[in-house]
């Protein structure tokens, strides 16, 4: 006898959408099983705690790419949120659509049904828009949507230099026209954080038919013949199981979904055998297309002592902190990246292929994230829709074993020439003479960096990724697809996978936002695919 109707594994950005629109219908019961546990950090509602988020074991996967030489042999940084709300709730807030033609190229693929005419309407079901009203932007969804509130003459030059060197501001870059610059919208509330667990779990969390395990790490899942009959997880060092009458719902992301999938014996035979795993279900393309958006940092020292550098210091950080706990304003609700540019490197592109994010601040790890004492600006160079693909595979049958992260980053030579020439734009508008108030000198990777090599050079010993793992259980109905158009496991009934680690392409942008639609849109396919089994 099954305990519920529907098992969510993940209680993420896709997770957590789930649990709230499958259990609005109180005669389903629900069962949203996190590895996490609460969101209860200090840091997760403040907005600027994801700089102390980034690299906490609690909350944090923290997990690492395999050196590889495309990137000088170097170990990159892949964090993955441990907590409800998943990467929600640890993330830069920032939240960007993506382009028109990701979704139509989704479409073009054979995904029935992904047309950005088909999401737009999943994008507007979810948020609530502060900004101007329109046929394109939601205002009624659970999940609060508005631009960087606060304003700086730094910001505003930088929109300024780019306009100088010929880029469009753009007032809304989600409106379906990405092109331009602008200030970053933002997943905020009263300048808080609004994550899904915020938005979508707890609006849910009292209704009788949903249940919320934390600290239930999902093992495999349980398998009769080619149907998926429930989970197997670890809470409290037990073993226990849960079964489902309905479906089984894997909403771990891109790098957890296909090894879950792996230790139930779904992937490829020959890997599976490696490790001792029985083979229930051959399907090669588990843990492949993976694909992420490189980034490497351009840095300038600034003239004037008006950065973030020396804003969270001494006592102008104290008087932050008082305008914070007060207003609930200031340096203290800043995202990630606070002005946006999404440029095309070549005029013939059919939509942006770079997209920057820019802020009056600078640091010299990525990993540590420590601010420079002396004032300075970054820039993060980002190739929207790269071109090179890896994959990510679980390397030992042990459950709790991290999987093996080979990004394969700038394989392609569209790749490498897209960062390089990114970066060459970003010095051309930081150049321009809205800038020279504040430009002192560029640091990394200096003036002496002229020729494509040494682009090149500096991008493979210095990129890091601006965390946007996707496409490791891909969409689609060729060899590699890994879930249909209705985000079925091919082969195998009552599974499905619904997070990032679907999409076949990499969409133009943050995937936050784009993994919420998608799961607005998973739910609704679960609904229906449950009449029509009802009817039949």
């Amino acid at each position: 006898m099954a305990d519920w109707d529907y098992i969510i594994v993940g209680a993420g950005s896709a997770g957590c959408v789930l649990a709230n629109r499958l259990s609005q219908d109180p005669s389903c019961r629900v069962l949203l099983l996190e590895a996490g546990r609460k969101d209860d950090s200090f840091w997760i509602p403040i907005p600027v705690g994801f700089m102390k988020l980034i690299s906490d074991k609690t909350y944090n996967w923290c997990f690492s790419t395999e050196p590889e030489d495309n990137v000088a042999g170097r170990s990159i940084a892949i964090p993955r949120g441990k907590t409800l709300g998943g990467s929600s709730s640890i993330n830069g807030m920032i939240y960007v659509r993506g382009q028109p033609l990701d979704y139509d190229t989704w479409s073009q693929l054979g995904c029935r049904g992904w047309s950005y005419e088909s999401v737009l309407p999943y994008f507007r079901r979810s948020e609530n828009f502060a900004g101007p009203k329109d046929e394109v932007r939601g205002d009624a969804g659970p999940l609060h949507v508005h631009e960087v509130p606060d304003r700086h003459e730094i910001l505003d030059a930088f929109i300024d230099a780019a306009v100088e060197a010929g880029y469009p501001r753009n007032p809304d870059y989600n409106s379906g026209d990405q092109e331009g610059v602008a200030y970053f919208q933002v997943t905020m509330r009263n300048g808080r954080r609004w994550s899904t667990a915020r938005a979508f779990l707890d609006p849910a969390r009292g209704r009788p038919n949903l249940k919320v395990e934390t600290g239930a790490h999902t093992t495999r899942v349980l398998l009769e013949g080619r149907r998926a009959v429930g989970i197997e997880y670890l809470q409290g060092g037990r073993k226990k199981t849960a079964r489902a009458a309905g479906e089984v719902i894997l909403s771990a992301g891109a790098v957890q979904s296909p090894q879950i999938l792996e230790l139930s014996g779904i992937g490829r035979p020959e890997l599976l055998q490696s490790f001792g795993v029985e083979v229930r279900h051959a399907l090669m393309g588990v843990g492949e297309n993976y694909r992420d958006h490189f980034a490497p940092r351009m840095n300038w020292r600034v003239k004037l002592p008006v950065t973030l550098n020396e804003q969270t210091r001494g006592l102008p950080f104290l008087r932050e902190l008082v305008r914070y706990a007060l207003q609930g304003k200031g340096i203290l609700t800043l995202p990630a990246g606070i002005v946006a540019g999404f440029v095309k490197t070549r005029p013939e592109l059919a939509g942006p292929d770079v997209q920057y994010h820019f802020a009056h601040a600078s640091y010299a790890s990525a990993a540590v994230r420590k601010l420079d004492s002396e004032p300075g600006m970054t820039i993060v160079i980002c190739q929207l829709r790269p071109e090179s693909r890896g994959s990510i595979h679980m390397k030992s049958a042990d459950p709790l074993a991290a999987p093996a992260i080979r990004p394969n980053f700038l394989a392609e030579a569209v790749d490498r020439q897209c960062v390089v020439d990114g970066m060459k734009i970003a010095r051309r508008i930081v150049e321009q003479p809205a800038m020279d108030r504040f430009r002192a000198f560029e640091m990394t990777p200096g003036p002496s960096v002229q020729t494509d090599e040494e682009w090149l050079h500096f991008a493979r010993h210095n990129g890091q990724t601006v965390y946007h793992p996707i496409g490791t259980c891909k969409m689609g109905h060729d060899p590699m697809a890994v879930v249909d158009d209705r985000l079925r496991v091919h082969g195998v009934a009552g599974l499905r996978v619904i997070d990032a680690s679907i999409m076949p392409t990499l969409v133009s942008g943050n995937t936050n936002a784009p993994t919420i639609m998608i799961a607005e849109k998973g739910a609704d396919m679960i609904r229906e695919d449950a009449k029509g089994r009802v009817a039949a």
